[in-house]
């Protein structure tokens, strides 16, 4: 009686989380073309829907029960397409191509360092702490770079000329290599804070969500390079300098 209880209301269900990802590699492929074609901020709208609806596959796979190892496999490779490929031709041809094979290497190792770091959260998945990510996931990354694209307008036009590119080959390198990295990001999969405190949550969620649409383009770009800053300080400045914090983070980790 229980098992029944736990399968979903209909075989039909299963299709609907792998719709969902197909969606995002409609639109990883899409963007592609449209970076090709040179409409860039159109391909960083395409790689940011494309988040949006790999967020909500996983979201939907868990409620409806119809998570598989199928789904997982076929959602890793969307994500590769999507937020790996896709933004690395992006990035090379809107300014890094001024670089020659500098620029195509550097574009070249955020896609592989994007398929590492997917290949090691699938051999990982469901031995680590559900709290954080070890290593930058491959959807902030690609979505950084999306963002940075809606957000270059904002920048000086001599900066845009003579810093940016520069800019963007070191970020293209960051990004590498903190998605290979060690350094811990929050995943916002577990909800104890919000259970503990869900007014005071509910309220700074509002606010945010307020102050992003207010100007999207704008703070996307600001909220994701927070979120990248993110990962290093917790990792070497609170769990270095704080052993405690580090042994109790080593304990959560193991029991999970």
């Amino acid at each position: 009686m229980d098992k029944e209880q736990d399968r979903p209301f209909h075989k039909g269900v299963y299709i609907l989380p792998n719709l969902l990802t197909t969606a995002g590699l409609f639109l990883g492929f899409l963007g592609l073309m449209w970076a090709v074609a040179g409409r860039f901020q159109a391909c960083a709208l395409a790689v940011l829907a494309a988040a949006l609806f790999d967020g909500l596959d996983g979201k939907i796979a868990r409620l409806t029960k119809s998570n598989s190892d199928f789904g997982v496999q076929y959602d890793s490779l969307v994500d590769l397409i999507a937020f790996g490929v896709t933004p690395a031709v992006m990035i090379y041809l809107w300014k890094l191509s001024e670089f020659g094979r500098l620029g195509l290497t550097a574009s070249f190792l955020l896609v592989v360092c994007g398929a590492l770091r997917l290949a090691r959260f699938n051999v990982q998945a469901g031995t680590g702490s559900k709290r954080f990510f070890v290593g930058l996931p491959i959807p902030a990354a690609g979505c950084t770079l999306a963002t940075l694209i809606l957000f270059a307008p904002f920048m000086p036009e001599t900066f845009q000329g003579s810093v940016l590119p520069a800019g963007c080959l070191v970020l293209v390198y960051a990004l590498s290599f903190l998605m290979v990295s060690r350094i811990r990001y929050a995943s916002f999969k577990e909800y104890g804070l919000i259970k503990a405190h869900p007014f005071s949550s509910m309220v700074t969620a509002i606010l945010l969500f307020v102050l992003v649409a207010s100007h999207p383009k704008l703070l996307g770009f600001l909220f994701l390079f927070g979120y990248l800053l993110s990962g290093p300080i917790y990792t070497y400045y609170l769990l270095l300098r704080r052993p405690k914090l580090l042994r109790e983070h080593s304990k959560r980790t193991n029991n999970t």
